[in-house]
């Protein structure tokens, strides 16, 4: 694909949005733009927001979905890019359920609903989805809940593996950050040089995800 002058809209979480960048020349939408030569990239990520729904009385900004931010976005757009599901895991408060759920206070049914969504408004556009990364507790998270016996436990990984299922059930371009970042947070060196929070990639770790998201587009 030729990106130069391409209208991106990015809707995802925290990294998306920057947090933790010294300067926002470098999170990784603004850096896209600046090498491809884009004409426009939008920025709708929310830090703490989830893919899944969960109840929200208060309209918490953090607590809007991606599904109901989605239906917000400019729609003058060439491709749209999702990256989300660590919130999902962190909070412990998604259920993961199964890969035929259609409800969207599961992960899996959330999934599914904006896949749809995406697919149904926007079907001459090219949309892609990015896996969560590494961070440096998952493990030591996972097991605690395990422990504690909450009904939402399950490994990123699985999180991981129903972003994978759900865009191949809707052929759906997947660039998995979890497998093939390079910012493997369980290891110190890793993680001090680009997510010293063990979560958040710092200007160089954004360098590398604009860099790896834009040879992915590119190639498609």
């Amino acid at each position: 694909m030729e990106l130069k002058g391409k209208k991106i809209n990015f809707i995802g979480d925290s990294i998306t949005e920057g947090a933790r960048v010294d300067s926002p020349d470098n999170f990784f939408p603004n850096i896209i733009k600046r090498n491809a030569q884009l004409a426009e990239a939008r920025n709708y990520g929310v830090g703490g927001s989830r893919i899944a729904r969960v109840p929200n009385p208060q309209n918490i900004p953090s607590d809007e979905d991606f599904n109901l931010r989605a239906r917000r976005m400019d729609p003058d757009v060439d491709v749209i890019v999702v990256f989300g599901g660590t919130n999902d895991f962190g909070h412990a408060t998604i259920p993961l359920g199964i890969p035929s759920d259609k409800d969207e206070y599961t992960f899996y049914g959330a999934l599914d609903t904006l896949c749809l969504y995406l697919i149904n408004n926007y079907p001459d556009k090219q949309i892609v989805f990015m896996t969560p990364l590494h961070r440096l507790n998952e493990d030591l998270d996972y097991n605690k809940r395990v422990e504690e016996k909450l009904p939402t436990a399950a490994p990123l990984s699985d999180f991981v593996k129903a972003i994978r299922a759900v865009c191949e059930r809707y052929s759906i371009p997947v660039l998995d950050m979890y497998r093939d970042s390079e910012m493997y947070a369980r290891v110190w060196a890793w993680c001090e040089k680009y997510m010293p929070d063990g979560l958040h990639p710092n200007d160089e770790g954004q360098k590398i995800i604009a860099s790896k998201l834009q040879k992915f587009l590119e190639r498609l």
